[in-house]
């Protein structure tokens, strides 16, 4: 059968259409995310000393974590999730995603490579994060820090890439803007506020420590 990406000369033997339609996809990720927000919104309620900035921060980590975790460890370790029959959720999603950037369906090595690195190292080290925030741990601001950076390396990369080789990967207008530009564009700004926030928490740890040594001297 036909499939809608482009390019439309794309060899997928076997494809199998979606059996979910698009609104059924995003209301079951967008409730299934409120669902995880709401949860650690509520658990982190019980810790003490908690900013709210912190809880949010840990709402985003929780979110993102498994986000890396579930939906695009699935995509890296399932080559052929554009043959599914059964209507499997997450194979639902990268068929309908794939309508904004062809190359997931098309298993581009370097968008494969980029997602399954932040699988299998990002997301459970955001999931870590949360647990940092939450116990207080001297490496919460640090943590946080590395794992931004690498969310925007990561993110960096898939859209250079992209450029590189003509950008031309979106079924229409619309997929490109809501799914490549929109979805991507959280994994730039929530990173890079993190970033800017615990690099001056870092730096202003550093200092504090000099000036307790000069006055011990």
């Amino acid at each position: 059968m036909a499939h809608p990406y482009v390019p439309r000369d794309l060899n997928l033997l076997d494809y199998v259409p979606n059996s979910l339609s698009e609104s059924t996809i995003l209301a079951v990720y967008g409730l299934a995310s409120l669902f995880v927000v709401s949860i650690i919104w509520l658990i982190s309620g019980r810790c003490a000393k908690i900013s709210k900035l912190d809880r949010w921060l840990m709402c985003w980590w929780a979110f993102s974590g498994l986000t890396h975790i579930i939906l695009e460890g699935y995509f890296a370790f399932s080559p052929e999730f554009y043959k599914d029959k059964t209507g499997f959720y997450l194979a639902e999603v990268w068929k309908e995603y794939s309508k904004g950037d062809s190359r997931y369906a098309a298993r581009d090595v370097g968008v494969v490579v980029v997602e399954g690195m932040t699988a299998v190292l990002e997301g459970p080290f955001c999931l870590l994060a949360v647990y940092a925030i939450a116990k207080g741990k001297s490496y919460s601001y640090i943590l946080q820090f590395a794992i931004s950076l690498g969310q925007l390396y990561g993110t960096a990369v898939y859209f250079i890439t992209a450029y590189m080789e003509g950008d031309n990967f979106a079924a229409s207008t619309y997929y490109y803007y809501a799914y490549y530009i929109v979805a991507n564009s959280f994994w730039i700004l929530i990173p890079t506020l993190i970033s800017v926030r615990c690099w001056k928490k870092i730096c202003s740890a550093v200092q504090l420590q000099g000036q307790k040594k000069t006055k011990v001297r």
